[in-house]
């Protein structure tokens, strides 16, 4: 009884990690550029005694959750400060009072300092990964390599003027990549690769994130069926356990 007991609350702990991530990407179902969490599924660790056989297998989380690669879907917005990064790019942004970081969320705007910053209020960043500020303009133009250039508010008609780059990356395939706790994308050693500016950048398209809320659903539906199984288990076991008792209980007189 013991060995079922374990085992079925530590399936219910999995199962609670899990449900936490679920709710997490349905809570972020609608913010641009959101990457989807994925269910960190852990090792097997073993208990064992001195010179004894193993006594049970417990599966435990290792390491950070990893997150979906796949893009989300483009919304042609045709407004001038959204902006995408196609296929398998990052841009960087810099969260207040975090490190430098890799995003996908393209709805810019340009904050009461001047910086340029993203819908959550993160900076935008250049070349140096430094904020990138924008002058008062009329209008604004960022083509495929990331580069701006702004009709300037005091110029003259048609005057351009480019104001800096958008730093972007496409991380190569052994770079690993995953979420921290204050849910930015960066290196498994809390850093970001070096820009390389190798994205493509399409101006006046929103992505959308890649959570798929009639998956997420039904993931969530049979999260709660399995917790309601390990809970019966756990339930039968003391059922078992007390029916067993009883036997080598000593007869009455």
């Amino acid at each position: 009884m013991d060995r079922l007991v374990h085992t079925a609350l530590n399936s219910i702990g999995n199962l609670r990690d899990q449900r936490i991530a679920s709710a997490n990407n349905l809570a972020n179902m609608n913010v641009p550029g959101f990457r989807r969490d994925l269910p960190n599924e852990g090792k097997a660790f073993y208990i064992e005694g001195e010179e004894s056989l193993t006594s049970r297998a417990l599966q435990l989380e290792k390491g950070p959750h990893s997150f979906s690669s796949e893009a989300g879907f483009l919304d042609q917005t045709g407004e001038q400060m959204d902006i995408a990064v196609a296929d398998q790019g990052f841009l960087y942004v810099q969260p207040e009072g975090g490190s430098p970081a890799l995003s996908r969320r393209g709805d810019l705007h340009v904050g009461p300092d001047g910086q340029l910053k993203n819908g959550a209020g993160d900076a935008v960043l250049g070349a140096g990964l430094v904020p990138i500020v924008v002058p008062p303009f009329r209008r604004m133009d960022v083509d495929d390599a990331g580069n701006i250039s702004i009709e300037p508010l005091a110029g003259a008609a048609g005057e351009r003027v480019r104001i800096g780059q958008l730093a972007t990356v496409v991380p190569a395939a052994d770079v690993e990549l995953t979420k921290g706790l204050d849910g930015q994308i960066r290196t498994t050693d809390n850093t970001v690769p070096p820009p390389n500016q190798q994205a493509r950048v399409l101006q006046g398209v929103l992505e959308g994130s890649n959570v798929n809320p009639t998956e997420e659903l039904i993931a969530s539906i049979d999260l709660q069926r399995s917790f309601e199984i390990n809970l019966r288990m756990i339930t039968n076991a003391k059922e078992m356990d007390e029916a067993g008792t009883r036997l080598m209980r000593m007869p009455e007189a």
